[in-house]
Formats: C-alpha cells, sequence, structure tokens
C-alpha cells in the first residue's frame, strides 16, 4: 500500500493534499482496495458548502456504496468531472487522476487536526 508523506488522512480513509486555501480530496489505496472496482462516482455539486467529517457525495464499486466525507469545512471549488467518464481512475491512481473533489477551506487549520502518513499507517495497523 502507498501513503505519500504530502498528505493528511482521515479515519474514514480519505486523503487532503493542500495547495494554498485548496484542499484536493479523494480516498486512500487502502480504501479504493477495500472497494474493489469503482463503477460510479456521486461527485458533489460545485458551489456546494461542505462540513469537515460530513458526508458530501458517494463512490460505489462492484461490492458496495461507500460514503465519501469531506476532511475540512468549506466550499466545493471544483469536482473531477473524468470520473464520470473512467471511475476506474480510483482504483488505478488514487492520489493522482483519482482525486474525487477540491475544497476552498474556510478553517485552514481543520487540517492540522488529520493524521499525517505514518499516523495513518498506524491507525490501519490498530484496525487490523
Amino acid at each position: 500500500m502507498n501513503f505519500p508523506d504530502d498528505l493528511r488522512y482521515t479515519q474514514e480513509h480519505e486523503w487532503v493534499r493542500v495547495d494554498g486555501n485548496t484542499a484536493r480530496v479523494g480516498i486512500t489505496d487502502y480504501a479504493q482496495d477495500a472497494l474493489g472496482d469503482v463503477v460510479y462516482v456521486d461527485l458533489p455539486h460545485v458551489g456546494a458548502t461542505v462540513a469537515a467529517m460530513a458526508s458530501c457525495c458517494e463512490v460505489e464499486s462492484t461490492k458496495s456504496v461507500s460514503e465519501i466525507f469531506s476532511p475540512v469545512s468549506g466550499t466545493v471549488a471544483e469536482a473531477n468531472t473524468d470520473l464520470s467518464d473512467a471511475p476506474q481512475m480510483i482504483n488505478e491512481d488514487p492520489y493522482g487522476k483519482g482525486w474525487i473533489f477540491a475544497v476552498e477551506m474556510s478553517d485552514a487549520g481543520e487540517v492540522e487536526g488529520l493524521m499525517d502518513a505514518a499516523g495513518y499507517q498506524a491507525f490501519l495497523e490498530q484496525e487490523h
């Protein structure tokens, strides 16, 4: 499993890449592996207000439907519409082309409460 050091992670298996006041969000390698083949992504609407740790969209796989939670509060600035035609990008490149949405953060300090890569790996080890 791959857990890039430049990202922050949630206990719900989302990752965040911060660039200025924007947080790009996706699901971790662990999450995409547990889901299996992703077949559909219900993206959040650009302009929608999201709250930290509240459900904002869904990913559907051959196994199940999983809610995706926003790791930070703010406004959805961008949604990865490429996933509409190619949802498998979440499986193929979860930290790159498989990102799901981006948030203009209302409180950038929320990122500090998320786990770093080592913390996320330790969390996964405790779960199993």
